[in-house]
């Protein structure tokens, strides 16, 4: 059964048609198919590949999730669109405007409930995932009436992407306090194309909220980063944060990342490692980030900074949240070099001086990287602003699942880590 759209939906549907049509000067045709302006032969990239994948040679998982989510008619619309966009000014609009479109439904649809015998409950995270990966792909395929160089359509793309994650809508209003969240996409997809990721259902059920804690009124914006290393080599951390570290009416007070850790547990982590070291799996593009444990590396974007960076969240406070039937702890081991030697060593207490970061303490892989960047960011900036990661337990179905896209035991495991998440950041917050 398809997803009965709601007046919220239908809105953000007509007014795309609508765009389109100033634009072009001319009224959309719905007669064009969906694929008229998509050069099928186009190679999407790896991550793209995977939107046909299925369990054990099966359909499509990741269509399965779109239509049970409803961001199917998105993903159709925008291909639609791009097919009656006459120049490359109409053509950036567009873009932008769709992707700030499908980070609002995804924000709207996690936080309202959700109609449909079969459709997902309205935290499931995976539907914005596989709806932007679709749209990117269909960018990459587009074949415009008119010229499009390489550097133009990458820079579409990236201002989709950046529309689609949050990033460009991050504005908080006047005379409240600002709280600043971010999570991450599901990643993983070769061992298990239909899995998600909790943090990124957190960050969806946060966007826009309002909390009233202590007497005080705090406004909540969210993001969600990519599990890519090229991303983060083009500063996409930086250009994310930075904006609510300096003076102004959009600087926050308090910046939390967040990502997928641990079985069981969730990490208040203390130090943040410098370095790459995970050698074990790649990104999302099957990229890996060039460091081992032993030979630890730096990204090529990364401002100067210190091996280790302290979180200043108010961890003790934090650590006393309800997350039942989880755990927290307050993560102090990391993997150094020590100075004047070569082989790593695990110190459960936190780095000595002068020693090369081989892991924080949350690991050596991109969840450590932008608890590094935002932190350094802090430093850089504002260092006296509360800011810090937090990792979520991982998110399993149940273990006799090995071909659906959900179980009650997948569902109610989402649904308390999101509420442990919320439990933690609102201690936080006094």
């Amino acid at each position: 059964m398809r997803l009965r759209p709601s007046s919220f939906h239908r809105s953000l549907l007509i007014g795309a048609l609508a765009l389109t049509a100033v634009l072009s000067g001319a009224p959309v045709v719905h007669a064009v198919p969906a694929t008229g302006c998509l050069d099928q032969s186009t190679a999407g990239t790896v991550e793209e590949q995977r939107l046909d994948r299925g369990v054990d040679g099966g359909p499509s998982v990741p269509a399965e999730i779109l239509r049970r989510s409803g961001f199917d008619q998105q993903v159709e619309l925008f291909s639609r669109l791009l097919c009656h966009v006459p120049n490359r000014q109409a053509a950036a609009a567009l873009v932008r405007a769709q992707g700030e479109t499908l980070w609002r439904t995804a924000t709207y649809r996690a936080q309202h409930p959700v109609h449909g015998a079969d459709a997902l409950p309205a935290t499931d995270d995976r539907g914005l995932y596989w709806a932007r990966i679709s749209m990117a792909f269909a960018l990459r395929q587009w074949q415009p009436r008119f010229g499009l160089g390489t550097t133009e359509r990458a820079g579409l793309i990236k201002s989709f992407e950046y529309a689609s994650r949050g990033i460009t809508s991050t504005r908080f209003t006047p005379g409240v306090r600002k709280i600043l969240v971010t999570g991450f996409d599901p990643f993983t997809l070769d061992a298990d194309i239909r899995i998600g990721n909790p943090s990124g259902a957190n960050a969806l059920t946060l966007d826009g909220q309002r909390w009233t804690v202590s007497g005080k009124t705090y406004e909540i914006q969210t993001v969600v980063f990519p599990v890519r290393y090229t991303d983060f080599d083009e500063s996409m951390v930086e250009n994310t944060l930075a904006p609510h570290y300096r003076p102004g009416p959009q600087h926050a007070d308090l910046v939390m990342t967040a990502s997928q850790g641990r079985v069981g547990i969730f990490d208040l982590e203390v130090f943040n490692g410098r370095r790459r070291s995970v050698s074990s799996i790649g990104d999302n593009n099957n990229l890996w980030g060039g460091g081992t444990i032993n030979a630890p590396v730096v990204s090529p974007s990364m401002p100067p900074g210190p091996e280790f960076i302290t979180s200043s969240l108010p961890l003790a406070r934090m650590s006393h949240a309800d997350v039942t039937p989880f755990r927290t702890r307050i993560n102090t081991s990391v993997l150094e070099i020590p100075a004047g030697q070569n082989e790593p060593v695990r110190r459960p207490d936190g780095p000595t001086p002068g020693s090369i970061a081989s892991e924080g303490t949350g690991g050596g892989y991109l969840s450590n990287e932008v608890a590094y960047r935002n932190t350094l960011q802090r430093d850089l900036l504002d260092p006296s602003m509360p800011a810090g990661h937090l990792h979520v337990p991982v998110l399993s179905f149940d273990p006799a699942n090995k071909t659906a896209i959900t179980d009650p035991t997948y569902e109610a495991n989402r649904e308390t880590i999101i509420n442990g998440a919320h439990a933690i950041l609102r201690a936080a917050l006094g």
